[in-house]
């Protein structure tokens, strides 16, 4: 079975108000809210992978040493095997805005 490996972030306001963003038409569960982040490139670590899917997906800037460990999920599909550690960030740079069709 095959080893997808994710990390996602709870992005955490100073009011303590927690970004999710719901998955846009045409992904695979479409419609369902979740934490933003992505796929662990090659060569990166979770939180680097976290840093370039901010920056992707939201256009904000943050850096891997705000990155916090929070928990991990593990769920096998029938397709592939789950691996995501999630992080919490409470520092960032710019306001997140919607850059791949999402809704915040």
């Amino acid at each position: 079975m095959t080893l997808v490996l994710v990390a996602a972030v709870a992005l955490v306001d100073p009011d303590g108000r927690v970004l999710l963003q719901k998955r846009p038409p045409g992904k695979s569960m479409a419609g369902l809210w979740e934490f933003p982040g992505g796929k662990i490139e090659a060569g990166e670590t979770p939180e680097q992978a976290l840093v370039r899917e901010l920056h992707e997906e939201l256009g904000i800037e943050t850096w891997a040493s705000c990155m916090a460990p929070l928990a991990f999920a593990s769920h096998a599909y029938p397709e592939f095997h789950l691996l995501m550690p999630l992080f919490v960030c409470r520092k960032w740079q710019g306001v997140p805005a919607p850059r791949e069709g999402q809704e915040l």
